[in-house]
């Protein structure tokens, strides 16, 4: 099947309302007819269109659609070179195992569609240990693949009209509860070496673990998620780019039981040999609740560096920490120009500035002791807070302090019962200046008239403009 499109630059994207049009038609004899136009955005638009159900997909909620989804996508791989191929899951609940992407391609999920992550352990493929990590996480050795999954793509797109996708979490969450995990959990979305990346306006629920996990990849696009799971469930990460390039992660809603968003690069000397940074990111209007975790980390996996960061217009409510880094001896690599601004927070569970040098969770005993991390250039500023219960944690580590520290014009009110306790700010192993914050840090954070700086130039993946698609399907 073939669509039209239009493709109109787009300076910007309208969240969540995506011009639908739906004219259903009933034929007699042949029975009824249901043809939808829908348009949406997309940094390329596609050629071929086909549905999930022309390849047998049944969206009962109980059939396996995993042979559905691995056989359409290969079939639509021929068009790779011809304008691309988009797969339409329509209304309905699909359950299915493992899939993988392939380039040139979009999966799109219409309104009222559920892809359902199946709980039966057989649907999901064994992978190998990611180079820069070593082994799993959550155990030594292999690891189950993601929902979806994808390695060494160009040009790859999931995308909806709201659709969403549930990983049925709670079978993985009980084994890991009950120490009976012997691999890793499976991801929602991971794709692999891959450049032009589009995840967008999709509701995401209940992660077996992080829900999206783009790593050793470029030219990346996160927009418009609303990511949901328990505050209790562990280890359930909203957006973790991991050694990746010209990020830009914006307008997303997430509460989790661990961090909203966590940068990452490597673990110890897994990550130290594999040498990848993560770089040139830009987060912006998000929201965030997650009572255990912070709303931005960064690491505790940096081996590979992390650098060139902009935060700005975020919101944590109910949330541990606000932005945190975390770091420690053996881990190598470095973090450094880090620029938060625009930041508001109420309840704030810890800390609202937080940086630890001794987060001492290794791979295994094979880390370097006097592989020391560097953190420098980490810069806070126009902050308001409010129901803290400590303003800030800043740990470095002994003969490595953390330098280069700016926190400006920040306002933090603490809670009732914490004024009648310790001091607001803990600092060791640390230096800076800081301009018009209250409460007055600690000394080592020197006091002067700056306003800390933010970078007025753009990155590259801010200029990325987007498409108006189109989908005109024929479901019998």
């Amino acid at each position: 099947m073939v669509f039209s499109q239009k493709e109109i630059k787009s300076p910007r994207w309208t969240l969540i309302e995506i011009n639908v049009i739906c004219v259903i038609s009933i034929v007699l004899i042949f029975g009824s007819l249901a043809e939808c136009n829908l348009d949406y955005l997309a940094i390329n638009c596609r050629k071929h269109s086909a549905v999930l159900t022309d390849f047998g997909g049944v969206g009962d909620g109980k059939t396996s659609n995993t042979k559905a989804f691995n056989t359409a996508i290969t079939k639509l791989s021929q068009y790779a070179n011809d304008g691309g191929a988009q797969l339409i899951v329509p209304p309905g609940k699909w359950l299915t195992g493992s899939f993988n992407l392939t380039s040139h391609f979009t999966l799109f999920l219409q309104k009222g569609a559920v892809i359902l992550g199946s709980q039966d352990e057989s649907q999901w493929p064994q992978l190998p240990p990611l180079p820069s990590y070593g082994r799993g996480r959550d155990a030594p050795g292999p690891r189950f693949s993601s929902l979806i999954f994808g390695t060494h793509l160009t040009d790859v797109i999931i995308t909806g009209n709201n659709g969403t996708i549930d990983g049925q979490g709670s079978y993985w969450w009980d084994k890991f509860h009950n120490k009976q995990l012997k691999i890793t959990r499976p991801y929602m979305i991971e794709i692999l070496y891959s450049d032009q990346i589009q995840i967008s306006n999709l509701t995401l629920i209940n992660s077996p673990s992080w829900f999206v996990h783009p790593t050793y990849s470029s030219n990346i696009i996160i927009k418009g998620l609303t990511i949901l799971a328990p505050v209790d469930s562990p280890n359930t990460d909203g957006i973790d780019p991991d050694s990746s390039t010209n990020v830009r992660i914006e307008d997303n809603y997430i509460v989790s039981g661990d961090d909203c968003i966590a940068i990452k690069s490597g673990w110890d000397q897994y990550g130290i040999k594999f040498g990848k940074p993560s770089k040139q990111i830009i987060i912006r209007r998000l929201t965030c609740i997650s009572p255990d975790s912070a709303m931005i980390a960064l690491g505790s996996e940096m081996s590979g560096g992390i650098e060139n960061v902009r935060v700005e217009d975020v919101t944590a409510i109910n949330t541990e920490s606000a932005v945190r880094i975390k770091s420690a001896v053996g881990r190598g690599g470095y973090v450094k120009d880090i620029f938060v601004k625009g930041v508001k927070l109420n309840t704030i569970l810890r800390y609202v500035f937080w940086l630890t040098g001794s987060y001492g969770d290794h791979p295994d005993n094979g880390f370097d002791p006097k592989a020391l991390p560097k953190i420098t250039g980490i810069i806070f500023r126009d902050v308001i807070a409010k129901n803290v219960t400590v303003a800030g944690q800043l740990e470095g580590i002994s003969n490595d302090p953390f330098t280069g520290i700016c926190i400006s014009n920040v306002t933090i009110e603490l809670s009732e019962l914490k004024k009648k306790k310790k001091l607001p700010w803990n600092c060791t192993d640390v230096s800076g200046v800081t301009s018009n914050v209250v409460p007055k840090p600690c000394d080592l954070l020197s006091e002067k008239k700056i306003e800390c700086p933010f970078p007025t130039d753009k990155l590259a993946i801010e200029d990325v403009q987007f498409k108006t698609c189109n989908i005109k399907s024929s479901v019998f």
